[in-house]
């Protein structure tokens, strides 16, 4: 192995270091209690050479975020070759994704934050710009399930595959935020469970073609 190479490899192996201590201590404390001295400190190393890695805190909870997010193209990928007929790819993409939160609470909850972090008119951290890929990523996965519906007559036509993906998406998702809220029990007077399984029959309803 040549200089360089050794280099290179020692380099990533750093900054795998730094994203591995900085998940650790994200979800031990939490972002907005977490410090970058304490990331340093649970990685052994400078804090300085953080900073040869990831711009600032923001960036490396962007990069935590970004391995959720690829978790979850994974799981979505494999969920369409699973299934054939479009209705049934939406409606195992919608389960894979609450198992997911289900699964990786902490991964979903650092990815809830890094899309709603964005500030207008501020350059977006090259992490930032991996965690916008990846969420595109998985619009375009489900547009295309709905477009595969549509094709194969299971779901209904005339509808806009990105859109409806858009809107399935934010049905989703506030539907997982509020089963995992203490609200969804005490208030609501529901199991999690069951506003869940509620929520994905409708959205099936709603797109099966009869």
């Amino acid at each position: 192995m040549g200089v360089a190479e050794r280099r290179l490899r020692e380099k990533e192996a750093r900054r795998i270091a730094i994203l591995n201590a900085a998940e650790e201590v994200f979800f031990e404390h939490g972002i907005d209690n977490a410090t970058m001295d304490a990331v340093a400190e649970r990685a052994e190393l400078s804090k300085g050479l953080l900073y040869v890695y990831y711009a600032n805190k923001d960036d490396l909870a962007h990069a935590v975020a970004h391995r959720g997010l690829t978790v979850l193209i994974d799981t979505f990928e494999d969920v369409m070759k699973q299934h054939e007929r479009g209705i049934d790819q939406i409606s195992a993409l919608g389960a894979a994704y609450v198992e997911f939160a289900a699964e990786y609470p902490d991964y979903f909850a650092i990815m809830v934050w890094s899309q709603t972090r964005r500030v207008p008119d501020e350059e977006p951290s090259e992490h930032a710009l991996k965690c916008e890929h990846c969420g595109g990523r998985t619009m375009e996965i489900t547009a295309q399930a709905v477009a595969n519906g549509i094709a194969d007559g299971s779901i209904r036509p005339g509808l806009d595959p990105m859109l409806t993906a858009i809107s399935l998406y934010a049905q989703t998702h506030g539907v997982i935020v509020i089963a995992q809220s203490k609200s969804a029990k005490t208030e609501l007077l529901v199991e999690p469970e069951q506003l869940i399984s509620a929520a994905l029959s409708l959205i099936r309803h709603g797109l099966e073609c009869r």
